[in-house]
């Protein structure tokens, strides 16, 4: 994956004197064949480009390890109390069937609030998007939830089945991380 370079954030105007600062994201790609070099992680890139061209995001880290769930927790649990904070913690892969997929189990570890109805949306605009390749999207156990100052995403390990997860949900995301922040506009505590 490339270098991490700024770029203005999706919800903010260019020129704007309260611009919204950048996304601040992270990918963690869940891949025993990636970790060990066998294979070569196409996710992550594709994830990575979605997020920057969509969002303006910023990629602050990302990391490839196996399909393992202490080292995949004991990451969640690192980015999510990083300061800066990062905003968004995206990982790929783990999120299926088989005994090895454990990506769910991890982030859920240490998840502080649960968010089921973002990957509940993401399966049925998939489904809307694509209706030939729909069912595949109710294959993964992916999860949604805030840790700390972080919202993370458990997104499916193809390509093709990442992207289209993220895609489905980038149009909320700005908003729900200006929550998070605390810097919702129409959130603002009265005085």
């Amino acid at each position: 994956m490339s270098a991490a370079r700024p770029s203005a954030g999706a919800a903010s105007t260019p020129g704007s004197a309260d611009r919204a600062p950048p996304i601040r994201a992270a990918i963690l790609v869940s891949s025993d064949r990636c970790s060990r070099g066998e294979q070569q992680d196409r996710s992550g890139p594709a994830v990575e480009a979605t997020l920057r061209e969509r969002l303006g995001a910023e990629i602050v880290r990302t990391r490839v390890l196996p399909d393992d769930l202490d080292s995949l927790a004991a990451c969640f649990a690192e980015w999510s109390r990083e300061r800066p904070a990062i905003d968004l913690i995206v990982s790929t892969g783990g999120t299926g069937l088989s005994p090895r997929d454990v990506t769910p189990e991890a982030a859920r570890s240490v998840i502080e609030r649960d968010h089921p109805a973002l990957m509940e949306l993401a399966r049925l605009r998939c489904r809307e998007r694509s209706p030939d390749r729909s069912p595949r999207a109710y294959l993964s156990r992916g999860v949604a939830g805030v840790a700390s100052h972080s919202l993370i995403l458990t997104l499916p390990g193809s390509p093709a089945g990442a992207v289209e997860t993220l895609e489905a949900l980038v149009d909320l995301l700005p908003h729900a991380i200006s929550l998070i922040r605390g810097s919702a506009a129409d959130h603002a505590q009265a005085p």
